[in-house]
């Protein structure tokens, strides 16, 4: 019997215990000629004319296709039977993640669409459903428009610069859930650790027609923590955890690198529905130019991490691998990952919770400047919070990166408004994180003030910095650090939020393959030039941290720590003696 590709459940802070993987091999076609709705490809008795395995996109090698050449539009089908356990429920199917643009059909009637290829959607599907054997169809437009957000995707037929191969179609879980006739559609909870308590904004399907009894229990470590019991009449209503347990000193168990404290939430209603999360009782905020973890100075030892596996691209190819790679920023002495242009798998926020890993998450830049690109960066924004609002190792949102698709933010006051907008959006749906609003330079309203210089020496680098002053009313190097009318407030904090880029000298290289400045030839200079630009960035003045790049290398990026396949180049015990800072809490 053939085994289920990525086999866990893809969200372990919104899990019900009912649940059926739709991963493994479907039908699969492209569609270049776009005949198939014209032709009714969507009907159950229409077969399609190969295969792929699911979740991986056809342009990597798991997915068996392995085709990179461009196709606009391709159709995937598969057939499903639900477990006994599901009968008589509201059957929810859920995608993790369908690039760009999709059109569900089950048992040859459409059940719902989505736009956006980074973030997930669930459909209600029992109204569509048969006894016995049923059909899923889809159909999915993925174009080179620059208007998507695309992240690191490129949108020609070559690799160039830092873009990489596109993913196209299905690429994160497919699954079922049983759910009750009322079911819970968000439980997002916010810790407040200053009045020690923890509130739940739980959202349903509908409003309850009479009064609906829901229970909840909070466990710590597997132990019993908090039980109670209340009764919703509001379809989004607000429950209060008193969280400070009489015999601990400290009234509760923090979230934090080196102490990653988690506490377990079961939400149970009348009508059948039952659904498992959790949460860590933790602060970030910035004060006067500083960064403040749980209300102690933070300072952020953070490596850039785009997401990419060789063999299947954006997707990771198992739970181990991810599970893998924040092992290995950890062995590198890093207390933090800055996950590039990619919404990443959910399961890479859970290891982190369980791992103690602090994590920015930015939302995948568009490339032109249109009213259309400033919908889709707020909707993917939108739905990235939304999905993932009780993940504490997430500490700040970056939804602009170097000004790309806002490229003349400097002066062009639409694109300033336009970051504004999406600052104040994160703000409004999720008020307990920072916002780095447009990473790099020309910064406008923003919580992070993040600078990325490349200098290959540590002399230049603090030259860049040495007057903070200047530095504020021009450039660290090549772009103004702020944009015209937008001075910096006493509150940002200053970090280093892109810096390093060293590449070795490899002894056959792809045609292409870069790093910043010149490659070094060998570990002692390598060492040399990290230390020197390392120690320079610990030295700025004022500065709350730094982020190195990167993690790995990827395709004709060969910048990383890591090889594509995850081999370091150095050894990494001697690396994280140079990065540990040697002073002070969370250092």
């Amino acid at each position: 019997m053939q085994s289920i590709p990525r086999p866990e459940h893809p969200r372990p802070d919104f899990m019900r215990p009912d649940w059926l993987n739709l991963n493994g091999t479907w039908q699969f076609c492209f569609d270049d000629g776009n005949r198939g709705l014209a032709e009714k490809w969507f009907l159950p008795e229409k077969t399609l004319e190969s295969s792929i395995v699911v979740p991986f996109c056809y342009e990597s090698a798991l997915s068996g296709v392995h085709v990179q050449q461009r196709h606009d539009v391709m159709w995937y089908r598969r057939s499903f039977v639900l477990p006994e356990s599901m009968a008589g429920k509201r059957i929810l199917l859920h995608f993790g993640a369908v690039d760009y643009s999709c059109t569900v059909y089950v048992n040859g009637v459409c059940a719902g669409e989505h736009e956006g290829g980074y973030t997930p959607f669930a459909l209600d599907v029992t109204p569509f459903l048969s006894d016995g054997e049923n059909d899923l169809c889809l159909r999915v437009e993925d174009r080179r428009d620059c208007t998507q957000p695309r992240g690191k995707q490129n949108w020609f037929d070559h690799w160039f610069g830092c873009w990489y191969t596109p993913t196209s179609g299905i690429w994160q879980t497919v699954y079922l859930e049983a759910a009750g006739d009322h079911y819970v559609i968000s439980a997002h909870v916010t810790p407040d650790i200053d009045a020690g308590t923890a509130s739940l904004r739980l959202t349903l399907d509908r409003a309850p027609e009479t009064p609906l009894n829901a229970s909840f229990q909070i466990t710590y470590e597997g132990k019993p923590f908090r039980v109670q019991t209340q009764q919703l009449t509001e379809r989004s209503q607000r429950i209060v955890f008193d969280m400070v347990s009489g015999n601990l000193i400290q009234g509760f168990s923090r979230w934090e690198p080196g102490h990653p404290a988690l506490y377990d939430l079961d939400i149970r209603l009348d009508g059948g529905d039952s659904v498992h999360t959790y949460f860590g009782m933790r602060k970030i905020e910035v004060r006067n130019g500083r960064v403040f973890l749980n209300n102690h100075p933070l300072y952020q030892r953070l490596i850039l991490d785009q997401g990419y596996w060789p063999d299947s691209l954006l997707t990771p190819p198992s739970d181990e691998a991810i599970r893998a790679d924040i092992e290995w920023t950890q062995k590198f002495g890093y207390n933090g990952a800055r996950k590039h242009q990619k919404v990443e798998d959910p399961r890479y926020y859970y290891w982190a919770d369980k791992m103690g890993l602090l994590v920015w998450g930015e939302i995948p830049s568009t490339y032109e400047f249109t009213q259309e690109s400033v919908n889709n960066l707020s909707k993917t924004l939108a739905e990235f919070i939304r999905r993932d609002f009780n993940h504490p190792c997430i500490i700040t949102w970056v939804p602009l990166n170097e000004s790309w698709g806002v490229d003349r933010i400097f002066r062009d006051k639409r694109m300033q408004m336009a970051s504004e907008m999406l600052y104040c959006q994160a703000k409004a749906l999720d008020g307990t994180r920072l916002v780095s609003v447009n990473d790099g330079w020309e910064q406008t309203r923003t919580d992070i003030y993040g600078l990325h210089d490349y200098a290959a020496q540590g002399d230049i680098l603090a030259s860049h910095f040495a007057d903070p002053e200047a530095l504020e009313n021009g450039s660290n190097d090549h772009h103004f650090c702020r944009a015209d009318g937008y001075p910096r407030t006493k509150n940002e904090a200053l970090l280093l939020t892109e810096y390093g880029g060293i590449a070795f000298q490899q002894d056959e290289e792809e045609e292409g393959a870069w790093g910043y400045h010149d490659k070094v030839h060998g570990i002692e200079e390598f060492f040399a030039r990290y230390k020197s630009v390392t120690d320079a960035a610990r030295e700025i003045p004022g500065c709350q941290g730094y982020c190195y790049t990167q993690l790995t290398d990827v395709q004709q990026e060969v910048n990383g720590l890591l090889t594509p396949d995850r081999k370091p180049k150095i050894d990494p015990a001697r690396f994280a003696a140079l990065t540990v800072n040697p002073f002070g809490r969370y250092h």
